[in-house]
């Protein structure tokens, strides 16, 4: 193998291992109600669509998922009222700068009592990624919900 295709190579596992870590950040500021630094997930104008709306923009992103927080902290606790757990992420280089991946999300809630399943939803995130500033942010992101599935609910 060549010097050449083996640097792409590694270079191209690097990056996505930089893309599942960012990723992961993403979870860990959220359930951690850090949304404020939301700009080290991001691009400034990223676009983001979840169950609790669409938002465009860096300031929309961080004031949304804020709101988010307190939505879900019913007990006031300030203490991780949800986790959001990712899984079976999968990335795709398409450019130096770009990428598209995708992975499952179980979205657990903790304020239910211990008898009650936990399951908010499982759901999977198709993203877009690109490099700014030589770093990984996620460009675009929008989830699918594939449970519960609302005429489930009838």
């Amino acid at each position: 193998m060549s010097n050449q295709i083996e640097h792409q190579r590694i270079s191209a596992l690097l990056d996505r291992e930089e893309i599942r870590i960012l990723r992961q950040h993403y979870s860990e500021l959220l359930d951690g109600n850090n949304a404020e630094r939301m700009d080290e997930v991001f691009t400034e104008d990223a676009e983001v669509v979840v169950t609790v709306g669409s938002m465009k923009g860096i300031a929309a992103i961080k004031q949304s998922l804020a709101d988010a927080y307190q939505q879900f902290d019913t007990q006031q606790r300030a203490h991780f009222p949800f986790v959001h757990a990712i899984t079976n992420h999968n990335i795709i280089i398409t450019g130096e700068n770009s990428a598209t991946g995708s992975c499952y999300l179980l979205d657990l809630v903790t304020d239910r009592p211990s008898a009650q399943h936990p399951f908010l939803l499982v759901g999977r995130y198709q993203d877009e990624y690109a490099r700014v500033n030589g770093e990984w942010r996620i460009a675009k992101t929008a989830l699918d919900v594939v449970w519960p599935h609302a005429e489930s609910d009838k």
